[in-house]
Formats: C-alpha cells, sequence, structure tokens
C-alpha cells in the first residue's frame, strides 16, 4: 500500500521549496529595480492639447 503520508509531505515540502525559490527570484528583481537610477520621463504634448490652451 502507498504511504500517502509520505508523499503528501513530499510534495507539500517540494512545494515550499518553489515558493521560497519565487519569493527570492522576486526580491533580487525588486533590488535590482531599486538600484537603478530614475528614468527620466518627459511629458509630451500633442497639438491638440496646444490648440485648446490658445
Amino acid at each position: 500500500m502507498a504511504d500517502y503520508k509520505e508523499m503528501y509531505l513530499t510534495m507539500m515540502r517540494a512545494a515550499e521549496q518553489a515558493i521560497n525559490i519565487l519569493i527570492a527570484a522576486q526580491q533580487a528583481c525588486e533590488e535590482a529595480y531599486l538600484q537603478e537610477d530614475a528614468p527620466h520621463v518627459f511629458i509630451l504634448e500633442n497639438e491638440t492639447d496646444n490648440a485648446k490652451q490658445e
């Protein structure tokens, strides 16, 4: 007979490891993003906006 408890525990341990890998990857990406310089943002106006203001 199969040992269902051990099979369940094996799956739960693997799922927990997968979640921890994903969390670590997300944290690494967040840290890399925070280390970057702020992007330069330019607001471009289109012709219809200029015409409305005049």
